[in-house]
């Protein structure tokens, strides 16, 4: 009768080894990507995340480590399911259990706190434009966000007029409309100036984006989330039926 309860098993247990194996590949890529974004955003994002942060931010270093221990984990959780080993399988579901936790409590916490964040940007990003000097790393982002996103100031131009900056130089040149045609003289002229660079401020173009994005942001974060509880039953259940049936990989 044993025999005869391993025999119908196994396929059972097959069965849900192919799939927690095939999760934990899907998981180790997800730890990766975290890992990739955490490096990109500390080299390539680290000036724009200082205008959204009243200091500097650790939010690079989270994602690097999450992804570090994600992979960690992951291939934890690949060796766990080909050893077949209970007690492996249940802290690989504990840790999966964590990781819920974690990214539903993050999750929650952007979307109802997204106002605060605007307002944190609004006052980090109005200090960084009063106090412009061209030169240091928040003048730089300043000038960059203002390149790309083609927006000039807080709410438009006019917030320049009361930067340290203005009185000597004017308006910065990263607001012009078109470089070629974009003089310091006309950036000192409050007359001729308005008429040479961006009309809308930046502080509407990001919120705006933020307000879009955020819905999806949130789903695409809860849905990565409950993900999470796939890989938890499988684990549980293969962990439940390699106990019961006291069966052992060869």
């Amino acid at each position: 009768l044993a025999a005869w309860l391993i025999m119908e098993t196994k396929p059972v247990i097959t069965c849900l080894k192919t799939l927690l194996i095939v999760y934990s590949f899907v998981f180790w890529i997800t730890g990766a990507i975290l890992l990739a974004v955490g490096v990109w955003g500390k080299l390539m994002l680290g000036p724009y995340i200082s205008l959204i942060a009243d200091n500097s931010t650790n939010a690079p270093y989270v994602l690097i480590g999450t992804g570090t221990v994600i992979i960690v984990f992951g291939l934890f959780g690949c060796f766990a399911t080909c050893r077949g080993s209970p007690w492996m399988l249940k802290l690989y579901a504990m840790f999966l259990s964590l990781v819920f936790l974690a990214e539903l409590v993050a999750g929650i916490s952007g979307f109802v706190f997204r106002h605060e964040i605007k307002g944190t940007f609004l006052r980090t990003y109005t200090d960084a434009v009063l106090n412009y000097d061209a030169e240091n790393e928040a003048s730089r982002a300043v000038d960059n966000l203002q390149h790309k996103l083609r927006c000039c100031g807080v709410y438009n131009y006019t917030s320049w007029l009361a930067s340290v900056y203005y009185p000597a130089h004017g308006i910065p040149p990263s607001c012009c409309l078109n470089s070629s045609d974009c003089s310091p003289d006309d950036l000192r002229n409050a007359t001729v100036a308005p008429n040479k660079v961006y009309h809308q401020g930046c502080y509407e173009l990001v919120t705006s984006f933020m307000e879009t994005n955020m819905a999806i942001i949130a789903g695409v974060t809860f849905g990565i989330a409950f993900s999470q509880l796939i890989g938890m039953l499988l684990a549980c259940c293969l962990s439940r039926i390699i106990t019961a049936n006291q069966y052992e990989m060869v």
